[in-house]
């Protein structure tokens, strides 16, 4: 067996330490055997024992696993044990296409809550901390693990559950809680609808602001905004439903790095299977190696990220960048609305924005309605186009007018053909 795996850079790491291939290929062994989904895309005796046998393995995508659905619902057959083995039920969010089914064993739900230990680890955590989980607990699979991972340290741990921002807001006060679970959206939501309750939150006893669920926890605008307004250290993490928790926060604020203990990690340019170089974005493409009842092999996430290999590990610069497909091609320049966000949160901080694409004569135009004044928003307007050289419309909308969310927030609207 050869010592090298792809570390997403168009190079070779050294894997010993973990072992991973040798790993992988004894999961790949168990799944082949009687996992009808992976049987039919890699065959009975799929190539093995090298990097190189490992990128032959074809790519797979949601847009698989969905029509594996349509197929054989409920669950589809991305399943290597009999139905009573699986204990977890939950599912994606539902960014591409209907929410998808995800199925865990009692010992991959394990998996997960060790992999959520290494981002509680990189955040501080203590024995006499208090966690707040801000997410309504419904099938998407959130902070569920992390939720387990909290309570199998023994924490004091409290649900927000249904309950409405400011109810959410109080409980979290009364209960002097000191760790705040939630998406980045939802932390500077909670924020406003402190303002407009007359509540304290950067004189609570919130000590730290743990993000997940979407992109934006590593933009520095972002950073900087839920901790100004919470008074608290922000730490940014990267996983999914189907794939795991793979991204450990970077102290420093960088972004994430990958978990690459439990995850093999690819990052290829966008329209073709080339490793991208260092510096260069591309779309992250994970393998689960803790995870045999479901797996995921060589899977395109969609996510935009920006590969930099330290002594430290690899590090997702910026952490998510975005979803590659809401990349916005606006006069021959590259553009995601990850750049408009943090044009945005500079001028405005925790104000609410959307993002309408539309093509017009075979060329890309985003629209951008933000809760701001007029002047506001032409001060972002100029932002971007000082940064990246483009003209985008950007118009002010009364505020309360645009949706607010609670999970992943749906600020992206592409009515390209």
């Amino acid at each position: 067996m050869q010592e090298g795996l792809t570390n997403g850079l168009g190079g070779e790491v050294d894997i010993r330490r973990w072992n991973r291939l040798a790993r992988f290929e004894s999961m790949l062994e168990e799944v082949v055997s009687s996992n009808a989904f992976w049987q039919r895309r890699l065959g009975n005796a799929p190539a093995r024992g090298s990097s190189e046998a490992f990128r032959r393995l074809p790519l797979t995508s949601n847009q698989d696993f969905s029509r594996d659905l349509q197929e054989e619902p409920p669950f589809g057959t991305n399943l290597t044990y009999p139905l009573a083995a699986y204990s977890r039920y939950h599912q994606t969010s539902g960014t591409i296409g209907r929410p998808l089914p995800v199925l865990d064993t009692p010992e991959s739900w394990t998996w997960w809550c060790d992999c959520w230990d290494a981002v509680l680890d990189a955040c501080g955590v203590r024995s006499d901390d208090r966690a707040f989980f801000a997410f309504s607990y419904a099938p998407f699979i959130g902070f569920w693990s992390a939720h387990d991972a909290v309570v199998r340290r023994d924490l004091f741990t409290v649900t927000g559950g249904g309950a409405s921002t400011a109810r959410r807001l109080r409980l979290l006060q009364d209960t002097d809680c000191t760790l705040l679970f939630s998406t980045p959206s939802y932390a500077l939501r909670m924020a406003e609808t402190a303002g407009h309750e007359g509540i304290d939150i950067a004189g609570s006893s919130i000590r730290s602001v743990i993000l997940a669920g979407e992109p934006g926890g590593s933009l520095p605008a972002v950073r900087e905004r839920i901790s100004e307004v919470w008074k608290a250290d922000v730490f940014d993490h990267a996983g999914s439903s189907e794939v795991g928790a793979f991204g450990i926060p970077c102290p420093q604020g960088r972004g994430v790095f990958v978990n690459e203990r439990e995850f093999i990690t690819e990052v290829l340019a966008l329209g073709d299977d080339r490793p991208v170089s260092e510096g260069q974005t591309g779309e992250l493409v994970i393998t689960n190696l803790g995870r045999p009842g479901s797996p995921v092999i060589r899977y395109r996430t969609g996510d935009l990220v920006r590969p930099k290999r330290l002594p430290e590990g690899l590090l997702l610069e910026g952490g998510i960048l975005g979803r590659a497909d809401h990349m916005m091609l606006i006069r021959g320049v590259n553009l995601h609305p990850s750049a408009i966000e943090e044009a945005v949160r500079r001028e405005t901080g925790a104000t609410e924005f959307r993002i309408t694409v539309t093509r017009e004569n075979a060329m890309d135009e985003a629209d951008v309605e933000v809760e701001g004044t007029p002047s506001a928003c032409r001060a972002i307007a100029e932002d971007v186009r000082n940064s990246f050289g483009v003209r985008i419309r950007v118009r002010s909308v009364p505020r309360e007018s645009l949706p607010r969310w609670q999970a992943k927030a749906k600020r992206f609207r592409d009515f390209r053909d």
